[in-house]
């Protein structure tokens, strides 16, 4: 009787134009949607949502966002920098960690292309029925600076093609975050044993997070709803990587499924 050899799982059928299409199908339909909301007119309510946000954060201590900008926005350089930050590494990062997971861990990419598809597609849920004002936009009253504005950057909301095509209520959950989270958690075996890499990449996510509280863009709470949905986003991936799994041996393998 000849032993049976035990094959290696197959690797993901992957093409580099096919992914590229998904990507740019998914990015065009996420645009749409989260420019152009569910309301005719959101501003009320989105603002009755960051009156509710800003009790909620009140009730347990964590109401800070307006002292914590206020204690640098005497340096306008690094309030600038922080702009540039937000408006661009959010894009770049991302795109990078997804391409890299591509070339460099095919076994790893069907997983985490699907997390970041179901957290951006659970965070287009929020945006559309749960509009939130961004500390930025609220009442002067309120004594938040729209940095973005007064210190500029690499693009203004200000603009009128801005204005006309983007939805500025789309807040919770942050996208910001959840994609940094993602990126930081995609990039890991990258780190291998250096702590200066591993340091570098925890840190990401928190200089993200506080890049988008002193540029008045977001609450406290905006992260912690894009944690959320990364949380789900990965649960939703692991689902159907199980179930690709157990439908035949051609299956993406998806074994190497946590962040190292």
């Amino acid at each position: 009787m000849v032993a049976e050899v035990e094959r290696p799982p197959a690797r993901p059928r992957l093409r580099w134009w096919r992914e590229v299409v998904y990507v740019l199908v998914f990015y065009i339909v996420y645009s749409a949607v989260r420019n152009k909301g569910l309301a005719a007119d959101p501003e009320p309510e989105a603002f009755a949502n960051a009156r509710t946000v800003i009790r909620l954060e009140r009730l347990v201590g964590l109401y800070r966002e307006e002292s914590i900008q206020q204690a640098f926005l005497g340096h306008r350089w690094f309030i600038r920098l922080c702009n540039i930050y937000y408006g661009s590494l959010h894009f770049i990062v991302t795109a990078g960690a997804l391409v890299w997971t591509f070339l460099r861990r095919r076994d790893r990419y069907p997983l985490w292309r699907n997390t970041l598809a179901f957290t951006t597609a659970l965070a287009l849920v929020g945006f559309a029925f749960f509009p939130l004002m961004p500390p930025r936009l609220l009442p002067p009253s309120y004594g938040y600076v729209d940095t973005l504005a007064e210190f500029g950057g690499l693009w203004s909301f200000d603009s009128g093609t801005m204005k006309s095509i983007s939805n500025q209520y789309a807040a919770m959950p942050s996208l910001h975050f959840g994609w940094s989270l993602w990126s930081a958690l995609v990039l890991w075996p990258v780190a291998g044993a250096r702590r200066w890499a591993k340091a570098l990449l925890a840190g990401y996510p928190a200089a993200t997070l506080f890049a988008t509280v002193v540029t008045a863009n977001h609450f406290w709470l905006d992260a912690l709803g894009g944690a959320t949905v990364l949380g789900a986003g990965y649960a939703g991936a692991r689902w159907v990587a199980g179930r690709r799994r157990s439908s035949g041996p051609e299956a993406p393998p998806g074994q190497d499924d946590g962040p190292g």
